[in-house]
């Protein structure tokens, strides 16, 4: 494809304005001892429909117009931002566990994780989804999508949150960020289901599954699928490891034999209807697990998080049409659920753990946080068509408010000099 001179210059601008706006806004919120995150998606925001496309729109819609290459272009940016993302929140898993605390991390997992995830599957039997719906038209998919939003826990946003306070040290931290380890891989495992069946779903499946003429709404599709995504993260956590030690790629450590792995492992799940971030993700817990000290991801990252993953959480903003489908009654709704289901269980798992009433309390507010898995969770959904635009707004203003509410709580409770456990 030949892009002309004028397409690229509104690619190059689109580009300088998103990252521009997301850093700045990044910066802003950083400042305010707020998730950064937040702000960048909020640089977004300010680009997209809701305001830029407002005030001008014949300009929002050459530069990011989703019809012209620009827009084309910037999405495809963004989503090397999602796989890079991926890949560095896998390679961060085996660092977030905590050694200690772990009766405390398993009982507030279990209660937190599992509760709030069925909770939303007895929830979404007794509504009417349809109007909820993406193209894939995949009840099967949208449900275990919004069950997962209910239980998500942000470890990036979480952990940004400890370390600009000064307590990610504690054992408060700890137990905070290790059971947010657990759920976030368990979310991935339920998000990497839900895209394979909704890709089987729209048709748009190939390789294995599509020799084995998979469909969507099957048993049989379902239980492939299953099957597959928990075998892709055993193989990743057990022969992973040693498959890379014998490539001998901790001591070659060389930023493009990563990156190379990473792109052809995540072609070898998409033919085996491995969902494209959940590989990378994947890839990333075996990558970790060998070299994650070594200069190479360090490199991988800082450009990663300088440049593309930025430009990612930019575009979610972007993406958002606050004035044609916002419904403030059904964000009000899921957010007030979703918090109320969130709290009590995790309070509960704390509780049952020998925690005292504040302890559960503080651990229960910051479980809250929804932040980046949050954001993925409801964008991937979205482009898979799993879920509305209506919808995946709810999800994304679900994520920015939650990670809002507990750094504004857990910075009070600091600066106060209160108990956190």
């Amino acid at each position: 494809m030949t892009v002309s001179t004028a397409e690229a210059a509104h690619f190059v601008l689109g580009l300088a304005l998103m990252l521009g706006s997301a850093h700045g806004m990044g910066a802003l919120f950083r400042m305010s001892r707020q998730p950064a995150v937040v702000g960048e998606i909020v640089g977004g925001l300010v680009l997209g429909p809701s305001v830029l496309g407002m005030l001008l729109p014949e300009f929002h819609g050459l530069v990011f117009g989703h019809a012209g290459t620009s827009g084309a272009m910037l999405g495809a940016i963004s989503q090397l931002g999602l796989l890079l993302l991926m890949f560095c929140s896998g390679v961060d898993v085996g660092t977030a566990f905590p050694r200690g605390q772990r009766v405390t991390t398993v009982l507030v997992t279990l209660s937190g994780t599992l509760l709030p995830f069925l909770v939303g599957l007895l929830v979404v039997q007794q509504i009417e989804v349809q109007q909820f719906l993406g193209g894939a038209r995949s009840r099967t998919a949208f449900v275990l999508v919004f069950a997962a939003a209910i239980a998500v826990t942000s470890i990036p946003v979480i952990a940004r949150i400890f370390l600009d306070l000064g307590i990610l040290d504690t054992n408060f931290a700890r137990i905070v960020i290790g059971a947010a380890v657990i759920e976030d891989v368990a979310l991935y495992v339920i998000l990497g289901i839900a895209l394979s069946i909704a890709g089987a779903a729209t048709g748009s499946a190939f390789g294995l599954p599509a020799i084995l003429e998979l469909h969507g709404a099957s048993t049989s599709a379902f239980g492939y699928h299953v099957v597959v995504n928990f075998g892709f993260i055993t193989l990743a956590s057990t022969a992973g490891p040693w498959l890379l030690t014998r490539a001998r790629l901790g001591k070659v450590a060389d930023g493009t034999l990563v990156l190379v792995v990473l792109l052809a492992t995540c072609s070898l799940g998409l033919w085996l209807g491995v969902a494209l971030i959940y590989s990378a993700f994947v890839v990333g817990i075996a990558v970790g697990a060998v070299c994650r000290d070594s200069g190479s991801l360090r490199s991988i990252r800082e450009f990663a998080f300088a440049f593309l993953v930025p430009v990612y959480f930019a575009s979610v903003g972007a993406s958002l049409d606050l004035v044609h489908h916002f419904e403030p009654t059904l964000f009000f709704l899921f957010l007030v659920g979703a918090c109320a289901v969130k709290a009590s269980s995790v309070y509960l798992g704390a509780r049952l753990a020998g925690e005292s009433r504040v302890g559960a309390g503080n651990i229960a507010v910051a479980m809250n946080a929804r932040g980046g898995p949050g954001i993925v969770l409801a964008s991937v959904a979205y482009n898979a068509g799993v879920i509305a635009e209506t919808f995946y707004v709810v999800l994304v203003l679900l994520a920015i408010v939650t990670s809002l509410m507990a750094g504004a709580w857990l910075d009070f409770v600091v600066r106060n000099k209160w108990a956190l456990r």
